[in-house]
């Protein structure tokens, strides 16, 4: 029987239960950091516990970290987060990415870097962005702490199927135009739920021409429009980027299998979305969630809700209003969806030889200790800071407000991550999504402007 890709790891999975009720999974990978597992660690020492799989559970340290001095930690409850993740780790027989360590980064960003993320595995994390590592043929989906402590105490996890969506996308991108933009587009026409109850496959030609880093910034967003899951066939763009990494010494004798993982022709998808990017622009959210975003060159929308209004009101913008006329005050260039060594490669080729308008304060944080030491021996660093720019240590910075780096109050941020939510960088902080040659360009211009003009 004909089978999608997403149905091929998940039925290799199962170990118990019937179809259309939840079916138990065998986890391969359990990636944690401190802010959801400190609970889930005192669960198992509470019911006297070991770890099931010490050596398929790897931690780092993300969402507390400051970016600056990133051993001088003032907020007591990131400290005691942080040094609660580096005891458990070394009670419960965990290998750390520790503070400063060559591999240390954002969750999503390590687990690909190290070799760890691999097709064909199930891999849970408690951070809802986990769907980034389906880009390499995986089943990757976020787990509440409940959840993580059951994966620390049996290795499974109880779920029930999704069912199937496809996402074929065709044409070329114009320059200028990137991944970030194919999603955030995705999300303005079908909503931020349109994926609930769905894994997305992304495919067809435009991302089969994407490179990792890419198609991995498309399935970081996947949970934006409701899903829990996105997911990319793996092809020879995937095995060379994890050809060599520590992790993947099976490398030779897996590729046969990753190989097999690919959707059926004759497969049965519940729904397929269809998008030609030839003519995409550049995307702008202007509201509070996601799904409020605009082709650069479009209008503010029309007031259709309440929710629209409670937005526009928030924000400070108005309809009719075009993504020209935002007053930035920040830019932000990082997390787990924009903080790879292309993109900071990407909006470097912007910045260089420029500076950053006077009235924008800019940083620049890479995603993991990698990311950051392979830019520098590009020379990136001296780039941004010639600029302007800030260089900062890695971490997940302040796309989310949960460490010293926030947006003050009021102030538009042009930032390269994922949620625009009320507060979400900061108290009354005012969030635009974009890629990172938007943001790059904004940063130095002052407000957003046309990058496809830019780039050529």
């Amino acid at each position: 029987m004909a089978q999608t890709l997403f149905d091929k790891v998940w039925n290799k999975h199962v170990l118990t239960g019937k179809e259309g009720e939840p079916q138990l999974l065998y986890i391969d990978l359990h990636l944690i950091h401190e802010v959801t597992s400190p609970q889930a660690f005192e669960g198992l020492r509470l019911q006297k516990r070991q770890l099931r799989r010490p050596d398929l559970t790897f931690a780092t340290l993300d969402h507390n970290v400051p970016t600056i001095d990133i051993f001088n930690i003032r907020d007591e409850i990131a400290n005691k987060q942080i040094t609660t993740l580096q005891k458990n780790a070394k009670d419960f027989g965990v290998h750390i990415f520790d503070m400063g360590s060559d591999e240390q980064g954002i969750v999503h960003m390590v687990g690909p870097e190290t070799g760890l993320t691999q097709p064909g595995k199930t891999i849970v994390c408690g951070d809802s962005h986990t769907a980034t590592h389906g880009a390499f043929g995986a089943i990757a989906f976020g787990i509440g702490t409940s959840e993580v402590e059951h994966v620390f105490a049996t290795q499974t996890l109880w779920q029930t199927k999704p069912k199937n969506l496809k996402i074929e996308v065709s044409g070329k991108l114009q320059p200028g135009v990137y991944a970030k933009d194919i999603i955030l587009h995705l999300i303005n026409q079908y909503g931020v739920d349109f994926g609930t109850g769905y894994a997305l496959e992304f495919t067809g030609e435009t991302i089969q021409s994407l490179s990792m880093e890419g198609r991995m910034t498309i399935c970081n967003m996947a949970i934006e429009g409701g899903a829990k899951y996105g997911i990319i066939q793996p092809d020879e763009t995937t095995f060379e980027y994890i050809k060599g990494r520590p992790y993947a010494q099976n490398f030779n004798q897996s590729i046969g299998e990753w190989q097999k993982l690919y959707s059926d022709e004759n497969a049965h998808f519940d729904q397929v979305i269809t998008l030609d990017v030839t003519n995409l622009e550049p995307q702008v959210t202007w509201g509070t969630n996601p799904e409020m975003g605009v082709n650069f060159s479009s209008p503010f929308p029309e007031i259709q809700n309440i929710n629209d209004e409670r937005a526009y009101n928030y924000m400070g913008l108005k309809p009719g209003q075009k993504a020209e006329d935002i007053d930035l005050g920040y830019v932000f260039l990082g997390s787990c969806t924009n903080a790879r060594l292309s993109d900071l490669i990407e909006a470097s080729h912007i910045v260089k030889g420029k500076k950053v308008h006077p009235k924008i304060t800019a940083i620049v944080v890479p995603g993991s200790r990698t990311v950051k030491k392979e830019a520098e021996s590009l020379g990136l660093d001296k780039v941004f800071k010639e600029a302007g720019f800030e260089w900062r240590e890695p971490g997940c910075s302040m796309c989310l407000g949960m460490n010293p780096d926030q947006v003050p109050e009021g102030v538009h941020c042009a930032s390269t991550s994922n949620r625009n939510f009320e507060g979400r960088q900061g108290k009354g902080a005012r969030t635009h999504l974009v890629s990172p040659a938007m943001a790059a360009a904004a940063a130095i211009n002052g407000k957003f402007v046309d990058v496809r003009k830019v780039v050529v």
